[in-house]
């Protein structure tokens, strides 16, 4: 059985939509695949209709969130949340509110950037993007208007952190975002948490203390992990009790990754299905 927990639909910076996704995943002889679209749930519906035969879709979400770094200072984290009911008041609220704060960035970043590259147009941008505008619709542009070669030297270029077209953003603290997803009856899972090309890093130890409020797992099979990284996030699940998942981080076009690259194991994905109290 082969479980990918981890994928992104155009909904957020994917290019498939959810129905090709879907389509993509039982292609790939997935029999389970999670929709984890960036702080929308806007691609469920479509990917459930659109499900084949034989695949399970779940219904997901990646949470922009920020933590404490190894460092002491605050670093984004992102957060994965399944079968948790879209439908609750508070959680709802809350990711309109970081939907608002995505387009409001890009936005700014857009037109930081058109003032130097006239060939980005801000509102373009926006119009084409999903509810989740997000640096890789940036990094989209800059490739199509000739101005980078791919994607990653957008990235590691014009929208890096230390770039003057940079914005950061209000996101949802990760003992906050954690105590949401329980409340709406979801499970949390911490995404790619020693993803050291990404840069700093979260605190293990803030990992232990979300173990106490109800965090349930952790990404500990990611292609941004390396050999002993991953040995590290997998002894870090068994000490502290959490589900251990591996999945694909799919992007579609936007990024060199397989469906299917790194999955979940049965046990694991049956263990989320018993800790949800809320299964679509």
């Amino acid at each position: 059985m082969l479980i990918d927990l981890h994928t992104h639909s155009s909904v957020s910076d994917g290019t498939d939509s959810p129905s090709e996704l879907v389509r993509a995943a039982r292609d790939r002889g997935l029999d389970v695949v999670a929709i984890t679209d960036h702080d929308t749930t806007a691609g469920w519906d479509e990917a459930l209709s659109a499900a084949p035969s034989g695949l399970v879709v779940v219904p997901g979400m990646e949470m922009s969130c920020v933590g404490r770094g190894e460092d002491g200072d605050p670093v984004p984290v992102h957060l994965l949340a399944y079968l948790f009911d879209p439908n609750n008041e508070v959680f709802a609220g809350e990711l309109e509110r970081l939907r608002s704060e995505r387009a409001e960035r890009i936005r700014l970043m857009a037109e930081l950037l058109a003032a130097d590259h006239p060939a980005i147009v801000p509102d373009e941008i926006l119009a084409a993007t999903g509810e989740s505008a997000g640096r890789p619709h940036l990094a989209r542009a800059l490739v199509d208007a000739g101005i980078v070669g791919s994607v990653q030297e957008a990235f590691d270029s014009h929208l890096a952190t230390d770039s003057p077209y940079y914005v950061a953003k209000i996101d949802t603290p990760l003992e906050l975002a954690v105590e949401m997803i329980a409340a709406a009856g979801g499970v949390s899972v911490v995404a790619h948490a020693r993803a050291r090309s990404r840069g700093r890093l979260l605190d293990p130890t803030q990992i232990r203390e979300l173990a106490t409020l109800g965090l349930d797992g952790l990404e500990v099979f990611h292609a941004d992990h390396n050999a002993d990284d991953t040995r590290f996030m997998s002894d870090l699940a068994d000490e502290l009790g959490l589900i251990a998942t591996g999945s694909s981080d799919y992007h579609g076009k936007n990024k060199v990754l397989e469906l299917g690259e790194h999955t979940t194991e049965v046990d694991q994905y049956d263990r989320i299905l018993a800790a949800a109290s809320r299964v679509p």
